[in-house]
């Protein structure tokens, strides 16, 4: 408990203080089976549409802050994610103009309690719980558009305690930035500071306390997180 009350103290010093340049209020949309090997790994169907769900910004955390392991889970995984800034207001944003709507790309993490969220399905019920909790979204440091000389071929990678467990490239991904934009776009108006989770790609799996988790753009560290 004492680790939820740290968690939303420093939650709460991050919107304060505005770093990253995220204002209030925004929207995290997130993207899930957005990596063919990554809906294998977790034997989901292959969707024909991109699958939206969306955190709360008390999941946010900075990249560089701890990540409290919560009471009410035993099996928390990391799935490392490219993130998209929206830089302004748009709807029904065709996919040739995706690209006037956000202007950094950064990465983070979106952790998921998995044994709620394998709960939940097998019921049949709503997952936010295993995706939307309590800081269950860090984000690390963001890079203009303009130091990325293709969208489409973008390596990042997740280090744990030193050890690479995740590797991606958005020429991998089923729904590139431009669609994802698009359809998001369909049924939630974006606005500037909106953050888009662009989906994970294998190799996830559970983190433990003590762990050191790392997330590289290219060969560039972006984001650090202690899971406490």
């Amino acid at each position: 408990m004492d680790g939820q009350i740290a968690q939303r103290a420093q939650h709460h010093e991050f919107l304060k203080t505005g770093r990253n340049l995220i204002l209030e209020p925004m929207k995290i949309i997130c993207i899930g089976r957005n990596y063919a090997a990554h809906i294998e790994e977790l034997k989901n169907e292959k969707p024909g549409q991109p699958v939206v769900f969306l955190k709360p910004d008390t999941a946010l955390v900075k990249g560089e802050s701890p990540f409290y392991y919560p009471d009410f889970s035993t099996n928390i995984h990391h799935e490392i994610e490219l993130v998209l800034k929206i830089s302004k207001e748009g709807k029904y944003i065709q996919p040739q103009f995706a690209h006037r709507y956000f202007e950094e790309i950064g990465l983070g993490i979106d952790f998921t309690a998995r044994d709620l969220q394998d709960q939940c399905k097998a019921k049949g019920l709503p997952w936010e719980i295993a995706k939307a909790f309590n800081g269950s979204a860090p984000i690390g440091d963001f890079k203009s558009v303009s130091e990325f000389s293709d969208l489409k071929n973008i390596d990042f990678h997740l280090e744990i305690n030193g050890e690479v467990k995740q590797k991606g490239n958005t020429s991998l991904m089923l729904f590139d930035f431009a669609t994802i934009i698009s359809y998001v776009s369909q049924f939630f108006t974006l606005k500037k500071g909106d953050l888009i989770y662009t989906g994970t790609p294998a190799g996830v799996g559970p983190v433990q306390t003590g762990d050191q988790l790392i997330g590289f753009i290219g060969n560039e560290k972006m984001l650090h997180v202690e899971v406490k």
